[in-house]
Parts: structure tokens; C-alpha cells; sequence
């Protein structure tokens, strides 16, 4: 989900009006009135904007840095705004499965996607954290955006919560994360055999309507939360897109904590 590559572009052309205002304002004198120049003084104006920006680039980077730390900012608010909307159907839904310490002070959600390479490689953080504390509060969100295995890994591992149990969700969440290969019904049974579980039942229940009910849930509040990847997380009223790593959630937690 990382996107930082596409924003300095686009920050850079509206960083250079930004800049180039700031050098007209820079000294004592009145605010320049631009369309007030004529053609050749806007002419002259821009060549000297041109020429101090050569001269002294790193002034677009501080511009850039500026903007995106505000972008940043909005899109924290945004999201904040966003979760305390849609609070109940986020922290206590009914259906979604509750890992960690139930009674724990901070809530943690993850929107995943088992077959989402950078949940996987998130998840190792996020177990740490949780077993870790000891205080959080997990709460697995089945989101498959990635295509049929996607949405067969997601049944499956609702259809063992309904058929087995919270506990026998839990191993299947994690065999599922580690899950190597082609995620199909024959794999999965056998994934299920060596939990000690009945795949066979499991697979069946797949079909149950109450797993497309529970998945289609998901999709529609992730829409309403402008969600469009995986790993999406909560942290109480703190929306975190894409991996975050083990050091910056304690942060984060402590935070909260202390809010």
C-alpha cells in the first residue's frame, strides 16, 4: 500500500507557485500584485523565480516536505472522522472474531487479505504486539480484495469459525497466513485435517449464507471507510493504512494510553 513514490511529483508542481510566492513575499516591501504586472515584469518576475529555485533547490524540498506533512495531517483527521462514524460496526459488529486479551485497554482491527503478500509480512509484527502487551484488544476484519483464492481463504476461515469455534478460527487464521502455494479446497481440507478439524464439514460450510453475509458486511464498511487495500488498521480512533512496523504500533499503543 506504500505510495510515497507518487506524491513528490504531483507536490512538486503546486510546490513551485507556493515557492515562488514565498520569494516575492520574502522582503519588507507590499504583497506583488501579479496581475497587476505587465508582460514583460511577469516575465522578468518568473526568471528570477526561476533562477533563485536553480540556485536554491532545496527550498522545493522544504516545500514538498511541508505539503506532505499537511496531507498528512488532513488525511489523519479525515480517517479519525471516518472511525468515530462507524464505531460500533468497526469495534463490535457481532461476527468478527475477537483475539488477544478481550478485556484489553486499546482495540486493535486489521482488515486483511490472507493472500496479500504485505499482511503477511505484517503479521509476524502484529502477533508480536498482541502477545507481547497483553492489554490489546484484536479484531480480524476478512476483507479479500486479491481474486477466488482470496474469497475461498476468507469463507474458509469464517465457515471454521461458525462450524469449530473462536479457537479453532485462530489456528486456522494463522495456518492460513502461513499458507505456502495455491489456496483451493482440497489444500484447505488438508490445512484443516492437521488442525484436528473437519475440513471436509468446514468446506461445505462455505456455502452457507452467512459467510457471504459476514464477508459482504466487511467489504461495504470498508467502502464507507474509503479503504481500497490491505493491511488497513484501527488503532481505537487512529486509522493506519498499510504495514506498520512492530516498534511504531508500541508507539502508537503507548499513545493511546496515555490520550
Amino acid at each position: 500500500m506504500t505510495t510515497w513514490l507518487a506524491a513528490p511529483a504531483g507536490a512538486l508542481r503546486r510546490a513551485i507557485p507556493a515557492a515562488a510566492a514565498a520569494v516575492a513575499l520574502a522582503g519588507p516591501a507590499p504583497a506583488l500584485d501579479l496581475g497587476a504586472m505587465s508582460d514583460v515584469e511577469r516575465a522578468a518576475f518568473g526568471a528570477a523565480v526561476r533562477a533563485y529555485l536553480l540556485e536554491n533547490p532545496e527550498v522545493l524540498l522544504e516545500a514538498v516536505e511541508v505539503l506532505n506533512a499537511r496531507q498528512a495531517a488532513e488525511q489523519a483527521g479525515a480517517d479519525s472522522a471516518l472511525v468515530a462514524a462507524h464505531r460500533d460496526e468497526i469495534f463490535a459488529d457481532g461476527f468478527s472474531w475477537v483475539g488477544g486479551n478481550p478485556d484489553g485497554d486499546v482495540t486493535l482491527v486489521e482488515f486483511l487479505d490472507y493472500r496479500c503478500g504485505v499482511c503477511r509480512r505484517a503479521h509476524p509484527d502484529v502477533k508480536e504486539l498482541v502477545r507481547s502487551d497483553g492489554n490489546v484488544r484484536y479484531i480480524v476484519k476478512e476483507f479479500p480484495i486479491l481474486g477466488p483464492q482470496s474469497d475461498l481463504s476468507s469463507a474458509f476461515a469464517i465457515a471454521t469459525l461458525l462450524e469449530a469455534g473462536p479457537e479453532a478460527y485462530g489456528a486456522m487464521h494463522e495456518a492460513l497466513m502461513a499458507l505456502e502455494g495455491n489456496a483451493t479446497g482440497p489444500t484447505l481440507v488438508r490445512l484443516a485435517q492437521a488442525l484436528d478439524l473437519d475440513g471436509e464439514a468446514i468446506l461445505a460450510r462455505t456455502a452457507d449464507p452467512e459467510v457471504e453475509r459476514r464477508i459482504a458486511a466487511t467489504r461495504d464498511l470498508a467502502i464507507r471507510l474509503q479503504i481500497n487495500g490491505t493491511p488497513t488498521f484501527v488503532f481505537d480512533d487512529r486509522m493506519v493504512r498499510g504495514q506498520v512496523p512492530l516498534a511504531t504500533m508500541r508507539n502508537l499503543v503507548a499513545e493511546l494510553r496515555t490520550d
